[in-house]
């Protein structure tokens, strides 16, 4: 498609939008009155208008039932996690048992790695991009001194190539083959945080298992954001948080994938707790752990519910609309941002985008890297009523949400840049 750089152009394309209409099922800040240009879901995703509805029928059952909604409720609490089973998995390229709502999602990767990080004398080192999110850091680092080893020689960060600000996935494909026979794990994020790159899960994934290695995904930018096929791609293990771009409210109810080849290997070590345990016995608090069969196995508490109402709401809607339907309209609404961004600065003196070109190497974010006074923009850009994401400590990070965003926020967001820095 030919892009044009004006408002008349924008509205076209929004009027053009098969998903326009779910807009209007979200809330939008207002910033000085005014609806605000709301590009941050990649950071906290908009409250759906229903997740209010859905957190007040838990809240009305809890007060007419008290304890017996455990089984009385109008969606039982016992079985809270099973209601978002189909929706995770559609979301992930997953069967429904290989998924489940649990925890956080940096409680859901140290239950991982108990399970996937079993290092032995010649198989220790994890390797994973260098950047990754610093939660990720701290639970590689951590585990690894569990485990007796030095982060300084079993943690392998691979950095892009100097003057390149993405990883080449044959540099990473490499980098697995040169150090296979040391390898316990390979793990990526799926969409870096910071830059935005939608890693090759499946080439990462046949990599590591060809070197002896177990792989893994945090997906917490990538879920909702971006096609996935955990199953076929054969991933071993995945986690993720929901307040992203699953919209599921700030602090939400985390989740988790494990493919179903580990489903009934009750060798594999974990951390265990009562609602991981085989449900026609859960009650009867004998001793010894009997995982459920599946990524049920894994859960360690029983269910927030109020939390998994907010996530419920969310789901509803991203059944409605497919992941399939929103990455098509994710990939023409960035390449509009991106397309608006070289308008302004083509010879880019002031800015440089860090996220691939390649639409199918990246996601809703684009991360723009300011040359000069970055700090200073984004300031401006907040006092105009945009809610962008300053990250240390240059760049700003932009994601307009094909559930929520239109065409015409792009075009008034460059509108409002280019009066800024030209």
């Amino acid at each position: 498609m030919k892009f044009e750089n004006s408002s008349s152009f924008a509205r076209k394309l929004d009027q053009q939008d098969p998903l326009r209409s779910f807009r209007s099922r979200f809330l939008l800040p207002r910033v000085n009155g005014k609806t605000a240009l709301y590009f941050t879901g990649n950071s906290l995703g908009l409250q759906p208008k229903t997740t209010k509805n859905f957190v007040n029928e838990e809240l009305e059952d809890w007060a007419k039932l008290g304890v017996e909604g455990h089984v009385h409720a109008r969606r039982p609490w016992l079985y809270y996690h099973k209601f978002t089973k189909k929706a995770l998995a559609r979301l992930t390229g997953a069967k429904p048992s290989e998924v489940v709502a649990m925890n956080q999602l940096t409680v859901n990767l140290h239950l991982m790695l108990v399970s996937f990080y079993n290092p032995t004398k010649e198989r220790f080192k994890i390797l994973t991009e260098h950047g990754a999110f610093s939660s990720d850091q701290y639970a590689f680092e951590t585990q690894l001194k569990f485990h007796g080893h030095d982060p300084e020689q079993a943690l392998i960060e691979l950095k892009p190539r100097p003057g390149e600000t993405v990883l080449r996935t044959e540099d990473i494909l490499e980098a697995i083959t040169t150090h296979g026979p040391q390898l316990a794990l390979v793990i990526f994020g799926g969409v870096q945080y910071y830059t935005g790159q939608f890693f090759d899960l499946k080439k990462i994934t046949e990599a590591a298992h060809r070197a002896g290695a177990m792989a893994g995904f945090d997906l917490a930018h990538a879920i909702g954001n971006v096609p996935l096929n955990l199953h076929k791609d054969d991933v071993d293990f995945a986690v993720w948080c929901s307040y992203k771009y699953l919209n599921a409210g700030p602090g939400a109810i985390a989740g988790a994938f494990v493919h179903e080849c580990h489903a009934k290997n009750a060798a594999l070590p974990r951390f265990a707790g009562w609602w991981g345990h085989n449900e026609a016995e859960r009650f009867q608090m004998k001793k010894g752990f009997q995982p459920i069969a599946g990524a049920d196995g894994w859960q360690v508490s029983n269910v927030p519910i109020l939390q998994s109402a907010a996530l419920l709401a969310s789901l509803e809607i991203f059944e409605e609309a497919s992941i399939k339907n929103l990455r098509a309209k994710s990939e023409l609404l960035t390449g509009y941002l991106e397309f608006i961004l070289r308008e302004i600065d083509p010879a880019r003196q002031h800015f440089e985008l860090l996220t691939p070109v390649n639409p199918k190497e990246r996601g809703c974010q684009l991360s723009v890297f300011m040359k000069q006074n970055g700090k200073k923009i984004f300031r401006k850009l907040t006092a105009a009523g945009v809610i962008a994401d300053w990250r240390e400590p240059d760049v700003i990070r932009v994601a307009p949400v094909p559930l929520y965003n239109t065409f015409e926020d792009v075009w008034r967001l460059g509108d409002i840049l280019r009066q800024i820095v030209v």
